[in-house]
């Protein structure tokens, strides 16, 4: 055995060493039926943001061979009730938190409690109160499609914080433009942010092609301190437009499922490339101005002393 090592180390990784082959895998942004109404005005009273049921896609990213499994519903838990059974299972949430420039972006938060997810969703209107109950617990969070318009507007001051205070970018998001992760991965690179993946998936087909792999990690902690040691790995797909356009005819499907009356407005559904390929169109442009931002500032770190006046409030509360 010892001159077989010797003589081949890959081959003995590959054929003998289960220990030194073993790698974790988890989609880390994964959504279900929890995630809420779709937030488009028209829309937000009649069709959710996924109908993922939440063990079917439990069931989905075993078949894809995650050791582990999350679900990241928006400002949610409840997808997670049926799941908790599941020994792989680790409870986390995609929480929408308001920056103190005024503007929103999602942060995936995981390895939480039930009474973490409280006192999160108590704090996500002040990213400093937030940050601070997010560090006192040790929890693992990250800033999540960083050069996307999802949320809306950004302001450079938003890039500020997340250099300085977000451990974690998402760097590989299975519905997002090549573009757009290749620029996070660039960026958290030369922050020496920790890197992760995920689908994003809110529709089935999705779920577990985008993942993040941590080598020789067999337990939920292990997987999170391999990250935390720069182990990750990521793996899996991007998005295109008609990888989201073929996601939107699914939810469009779920919902004349759903609410059988909805099918009066099916004829409307032609519409949806149009509408994609819109929303595709304004995500390139937001990529676009925020990577040349990003790639002419040089690197700064913010400091205790820059935190605007409302700080000694928001360590109070």
């Amino acid at each position: 055995m010892d001159t077989f090592t010797q003589i081949s180390p890959p081959l003995y990784r590959l054929f003998i060493s289960d220990v030194e082959n073993w790698a974790m895998r988890c989609d880390l942004h994964v959504h279900s039926i929890a995630s809420g109404m779709f937030t488009a005005p028209g829309l937000d009273r009649i069709c959710r943001e996924s109908y993922n049921d939440p063990a079917e896609v439990y069931d989905r990213l075993k078949r894809m061979s995650m050791s582990i499994v999350t679900i990241t519903d928006h400002d949610s838990i409840d997808g997670a009730e049926n799941l908790r059974r599941h020994k792989d299972f680790f409870l986390s949430e995609e929480v929408t938190v308001r920056m103190p420039s005024g503007t929103e972006m999602h942060m995936g938060v995981y390895g939480i409690s039930e009474r973490d997810h409280v006192e999160i969703q108590r704090r996500r209107n002040d990213f400093i109160a937030l940050l601070m109950y997010l560090t006192e617990r040790k929890l693992f969070f990250s800033a999540n499609h960083v050069f996307s318009g999802l949320t809306g507007r950004r302001e450079e001051e938003d890039f500020h914080w997340f250099e300085s205070y977000v451990p974690a970018f998402e760097t590989r998001n299975g519905q997002m433009w090549q573009e757009a992760n290749e620029s996070a991965a660039r960026l958290a690179a030369r922050l020496g942010k920790i890197a992760i993946a995920g689908s994003d998936s809110h529709a089935i087909a999705g779920v577990g092609h985008t993942f993040t792999e941590v080598p020789e990690a067999r337990t939920v902690d292990e997987f999170f301190a391999g990250l935390r040691a720069g182990n990750g790995r990521i793996h899996g797909t991007h998005g295109s437009c008609g990888k989201l356009t073929a996601d939107v005819f699914s939810i469009v499907r779920s919902l004349f499922h759903d609410k059988p009356w909805t099918l009066a407005l099916s004829p409307f559904a032609v519409l949806v490339p149009a509408f994609t390929a819109g929303h595709w169109m304004n995500e390139i442009r937001f990529c676009r101005k925020w990577t040349a931002a990003m790639e002419r500032s040089g690197k700064r770190k913010r400091m205790l002393w820059d935190m605007d006046s409302k700080f000694e409030a928001n360590w109070a509360s």
